[in-house]
């Protein structure tokens, strides 16, 4: 099964374009100006198993929030469109995961109703590194907006606690790490359910 996807969106504010394996091995070769947001789409490929490919560029003089919230609205297409109509996957999917002094947990389900919960705990203020070549800043009012932009278009619930922490680098990048296990978990197929729809309906809408 090749449930892989391309997805390109261009607007007057961003020019992004991805492509997902589902079932890679933790690749992301993605071009990414801000030194923050591309360590965490790693760590997203590299718990999730996830391959990701692709450019992103944006009005960054501007400020981030737009490439941040796109490339969540760009990466969520790309999970509805590898999925297809969801047969045979498990749908659902959890995970805990701890980062030093953080607790973070993190369910997803794909039954095709956008809804996010998210309780991160931030505390809005930026996060400053020298980097050369890239942004070196991280605007943390932004985090709520890339997985808002996510689950609008991959039409799934995805509820995200942090249970405890201090850092908000460590709060952000359990965050990313618990979805990418969750939506893991989600994704895979189901051997037991037979390529059958994982919903009482006989389909997901």
């Amino acid at each position: 099964m090749n449930r892989v996807a391309t997805v390109e969106r261009k607007t007057g504010e961003t020019q992004i374009k991805l492509t997902l394996n589902l079932d890679g091995s933790g690749i992301c070769n993605v071009e990414n100006p801000i030194g923050f947001f591309d360590h965490m789409l790693k760590s997203f490929c590299k718990h999730g198993l996830f391959d990701l490919e692709g450019s992103l560029q944006g009005d960054l003089n501007v400020d981030q929030h737009h490439l941040i919230e796109d490339t969540g609205i760009v990466l969520g297409m790309c999970f509805l469109k590898a999925l297809g109509n969801c047969a045979g996957i498990y749908r659902s999917g959890f995970s805990i995961y701890p980062m030093d002094e953080t607790l973070v947990q993190a369910a997803v389900d794909f039954g095709g109703r956008a809804y996010l919960v998210c309780d991160s705990k931030l505390s809005g203020i930026p996060l400053v590194s020298i980097c050369e070549g890239k942004e070196g800043s991280f605007q943390t009012d932004c985090f709520e907006d890339f997985w808002q932009g996510f689950v609008a278009n991959a039409q799934c619930n995805l509820h995200i606690d942090v249970i405890r922490g201090r850092s908000n680098h460590h709060k952000i990048e359990g965050c990313f790490k618990a979805v990418s296990r969750a939506l893991r978990s989600a994704v895979e197929i189901d051997e037991r359910r037979k390529g059958a729809m994982p919903s009482t309906k006989g389909v997901i809408i």
